[in-house]
């Protein structure tokens, strides 16, 4: 995997670069300080991926993105962003001009710590580019020998969600304070609780877990759910803090339902969206006269993740047993698994977005193979459906 590092600070060159250089993949690295430069490399040394800062002289990196998107063959980019209001803004519209995903520059005290960091957010991102690049490979010795294109199989195929049609599929079969811990007898109970058939009642509230691609995803998604719903909607996106109150104003801007970033003690409203807030979980429990109460909390990491798709979805299966209905969307890892098996004891029905339109079939691949889907859908047809569970019109 070729690499151009994109930033106007030599700094953050030297540390991304030195991150980058004993991951598995990696052949050769390259920086630019600005994003002009930036353009004429890509040309020249036809990088298999950027890592792109946000604000830099003579070029912002909206405007490589933009410029990236003309060419036949362009690299993968990857954000790198401040951790700042400002950088969330950016971060989210970069993956509306094409970036696959973001990270944050970290805020350590020593470059030493701040490599290390970025190591680990950059690690896992690699890991899941390189069945791509891999597929990209088997693909030009294809043409090279056969002299014609060949069809990319699935894996490689619409890497941007919504970007084509795709055949559904059936699949495969209290309050708690801030800072308390996961219940653990729940989730050791999920990994030996069957899938029964889904329940026929109307859910009485929305659940949607996503991660890598999610900006993307939930803009398609969230906009398309009428003012009409019905109930509460609940979204645990894989973001870091001050990220996910950018993506809530963004959403609103465009949709009927109220969006906004979760906060901790609110009684949940049919017709609003609720977003995790970064760097904190969120559950649901049970408050006087029957209302739903969101909490919001400093408990550990689950699957590395906080907020965490299980964290949530574990959450409404205890104080909400056949309640609830679940959407597992684009996203590195199984987070939310483990959370839809305690689900499906109680008959909650479950959405997978398909692989065609997912940015990374992670999150909905382990759940489809763990048998707690009940429906692989793309993401464009995701909403009519989940309307029509809610009115039960059909499950």
């Amino acid at each position: 995997m070729k690499v151009l590092v994109v930033d106007d600070s030599s700094l953050f060159r030297r540390i991304i670069t030195e991150a980058l250089k004993p991951l598995p993949g990696i052949e050769t690295i390259d920086q630019a300080p600005n994003g002009r430069l930036a353009l004429l490399k890509v040309a020249e040394l036809q990088p298999d991926l950027l890592t792109l800062d946000m604000e830099m002289p003579e070029m912002d990196g909206i405007a490589v993105l933009d410029a990236l998107k003309k060419l036949p063959n362009p690299p993968v980019v990857i954000v790198v962003s401040t951790l700042t209001h400002k950088g969330g803004h950016l971060a989210i519209k970069a993956m509306q001009h094409g970036a696959f995903d973001f990270i944050t520059k970290p805020t350590t005290a020593s470059p030493e710590q701040s490599l290390e960091a970025l190591r680990a957010e950059l690690a896992p991102r690699l890991k899941s580019l390189s069945v791509r690049f891999n597929v990209r490979s088997i693909l030009h010795a294809q043409q090279r020998t056969s002299g014609r294109a060949a069809p990319p199989p699935a894996s490689a195929r619409a890497s941007t969600p919504g970007s084509g049609p795709s055949t559904p599929q059936s699949a495969t079969q209290g309050a708690t304070p801030r800072g308390s811990t996961p219940d653990t007898a729940s989730s050791q109970a999920a990994n030996q609780a069957p899938s029964r058939p889904a329940r026929l009642a109307p859910p009485e509230m929305l659940l949607i877990g996503v991660s890598t691609g999610g900006p993307n995803a939930l803009d398609c998604l969230i906009p398309a759910l009428p003012a009409t719903l019905g109930v509460p909607v609940f979204i645990v996106q894989h973001m870091p803090p001050l990220f996910t109150k950018s993506l809530a104003e963004h959403l609103a801007e465009k949709s009927a339902l109220k969006v906004c970033e979760a906060v901790h003690e609110t009684v949940a409203e049919a017709g609003t969206v609720y977003i995790a807030p970064g760097g904190h979980h969120m559950r649901l429990a049970h408050g006087a006269n029957g209302q739903t109460i969101i909490q919001i909390t400093d408990a550990a990491p689950e699957n590395h993740c906080r907020p965490s798709v299980d964290y949530l979805f574990r959450s409404a299966a205890n104080h909400f047993p056949g309640r609830a209905m679940a959407i597992i969307l684009t996203g590195m890892g199984s987070d939310g698994t483990l959370g839809l098996r305690l689900l499906k004891r109680h008959g909650c029905f479950v959405i997978a977005q398909d692989e065609a339109t997912c940015v990374v079939y992670g999150m909905p691949k382990i759940a489809v193979e763990a048998g707690v889907v009940d429906s692989v859908l793309p993401l464009d047809a995701i909403a009519e459906r989940a309307v029509a569970a809610i009115k039960g019109r059909h499950r």
